[in-house]
């Protein structure tokens, strides 16, 4: 079973495509995402194909970029 099939995003109907700066999306969809058994699949899968976009993994693309930048750096 592809580990996208276990996220707790695809039986949910809150948007991981928030519109920029829609802070209460951006925290709903965290929420989701925290409590997600796949969470780490998730984030790997964002950083590893450079998502522009969306929230993934519980983390936004400005997010997911610092921390790209964290472990490049080793920090």
């Amino acid at each position: 079973m592809d580990w996208r099939e276990l996220a707790a995003c695809a039986a949910s109907e809150v948007d991981f495509f928030p519109p920029a700066g829609d802070v209460q999306a951006v925290v709903k969809a965290k929420a989701v995402c925290f409590a997600c058994p796949v969470r780490a699949e998730c984030l790997e899968y964002a950083l590893a194909t450079e998502q522009p976009e969306g929230v993934w993994g519980g983390l936004t693309r400005r997010e997911r970029v610092r921390f790209g930048r964290m472990v490049v750096l080793g920090a």
